[in-house]
């Protein structure tokens, strides 16, 4: 068999009866490569996607030998279930496989060394621990920096929409950034949460997967109750500490403006300060 580091896990196409799913990965590109040099796929390298797609898990039938796919493949095999998932079986199976006669590289191991390489690099980053959902959601709410509300005073944007509710979005903004960049136990679209006191109360009571921390991580939620009187108004990502002061930090907050905290129509990155305000930080566990 092709040496290569290890096997970078399993694969499932889309329709997975049981909802398995598969990461874009430099492993399905090598499969296709290996694939294509015995025929079984489309040589075609500027055309190929990391994604492992139905049509390339179970090909167009095992008689058409240009489209066999993963699960033609298995069927050749005689020894592997077709069902176009990738194991540990079709994969050792695949590292053995050689060029057939009158193909080019006839003889030569399938999986060449750009495939090989290829796999080593999928290998290597299934064995890093995978990135915390809070640091992912504080990514995303950079990446909407600058968005607005439109028409302005109309509390209607991206985010409102998604949620399905038209109303102060400074809740429904973070809602959105978890629920986009993976799956929360404590979000929900349209259901978790709209209303920032909600959150601070869950957190108290460490209900839903909400937890008040003894210091925040990038990523947690920073809640602030302006006149301090118990009412929670207003909610963002806290981003890092930074300032003069010791409780100084910034925060990326949806819905906000340097004329209006908790309504400015604007998301943006914000400088606060712990002792300007009921500052409570609240940590969404993570999947």
């Amino acid at each position: 068999m092709v040496a290569v580091d290890g096997f970078p896990g399993p694969l499932y196409p889309p329709d997975d009866p049981q909802g398995r799913s598969s990461p874009d990965s430099d492993f399905v590109l090598a499969l296709k490569r290996t694939l294509a040099r015995i025929g079984a796929w489309p040589w075609d390298p500027p055309s190929w996607d990391d994604s492992y797609s139905n049509r390339f898990a179970h090909g167009d039938g095992w008689d058409d030998p240009t489209h066999a796919g993963i699960e033609g493949v298995q069927a050749w095999s005689g020894t592997i279930s077709p069902t176009g998932n990738v194991g540990e079986k079709t994969f050792n199976f695949l590292r053995s496989v050689k060029v057939p006669q009158g193909r080019t590289h006839a003889g030569e191991m399938a999986m060449d060394s750009v495939a090989q390489n290829l796999i080593n690099s999928a290998f290597s980053q299934s064995q890093k621990p995978p990135e915390a959902l809070r640091s992912l959601a504080l990514a995303c709410a950079i990446t909407q920096l600058g968005v607005r509300e439109s028409p302005p005073e109309s509390n209607r944007c991206k985010y409102t929409d998604w949620y399905g509710m038209v109303g102060p979005w400074c809740a429904m903004f973070v809602t959105w950034c978890y629920e986009t960049s993976g799956n929360s136990p404590a979000f929900a679209q349209g259901v978790n949460y709209a209303y920032v006191p909600y959150i601070v109360s869950d957190a108290r009571n460490g209900r839903n997967s909400l937890v008040v921390p003894s210091s925040p991580l990038p990523g947690d939620l920073v809640c602030y109750d302006w006149q301090n009187n118990g009412e929670f108004d207003h909610v963002g990502l806290f981003e890092e500490w930074a300032g003069t002061a010791p409780s100084q930090f910034t925060a990326i907050e949806g819905n906000t403006s340097t004329s209006n905290d908790s309504n400015g129509g604007e998301v943006m990155r914000r400088t606060r300060d712990t002792r300007s305000q009921d500052t409570v930080f609240v940590r969404v566990a993570e999947p």
